[in-house]
């Protein structure tokens, strides 16, 4: 058994809503043990033998099946979570948020990393797999970032986290 996170992307936000305790009876229900939610966000703890990418396909079925949307998710292993928390590259400030961005295709990330930056406002890195982006708070969504990631596109490609979410999915 492997100890994963499926982190979903606008869950709670933007018309998709959910309880927590939904999600978690829909994930059982597909035969995975230790599940457990984190904050009301779609961050989903869970087991089973399943590889990543098998469980992607199985969540995402069983979650646009229960609820009714377009859903897109990330599977990462618990250690994966741990490793990008390890290599966030930014000092972090109670006045600035600190995100990971979850990017399944590559050219999606070159594109993110392409976007003209201030980087007295923002920065962002390319990590594994992740773009690492921090921006001051009450910044995210008019930053330039945060408008290149909104782009309708990127939906079934990527989803954001701030760093204090992810580390409570490693608690």
């Amino acid at each position: 058994m492997t100890a994963y996170v499926a982190l979903l992307r606008g869950v709670n936000v933007g018309g998709v809503n959910m309880k927590m305790a939904d999600l978690a009876e829909t994930v059982r229900g597909i035969g995975y043990e230790g599940v457990k939610t984190v904050l009301a966000s779609g961050n989903v703890l869970f087991e089973t033998a399943d590889a990543a990418p098998a469980a992607k396909r199985k969540l995402e079925t069983a979650l646009r099946e229960r609820f009714g949307y377009e859903a897109w998710v990330h599977v990462l292993t618990l250690a994966q979570i741990e490793k990008l928390i390890a290599g966030y590259p930014f000092p972090r400030s109670a006045d600035r948020h600190a995100y990971v961005v979850f990017i399944e295709k590559p050219e999606v990330r070159e594109e993110l990393l392409a976007v003209e930056l201030d980087p007295k406002l923002e920065r962002a890195e390319p990590g594994d797999g992740v773009l690492y982006w921090t921006v001051p708070k009450g910044d995210t969504l008019g930053s330039a970032m945060g408008k290149a990631q909104s782009a309708s596109r990127h939906k079934p490609w990527l989803t954001t986290r701030n760093l204090n979410t992810l580390e409570k999915l490693t608690k």
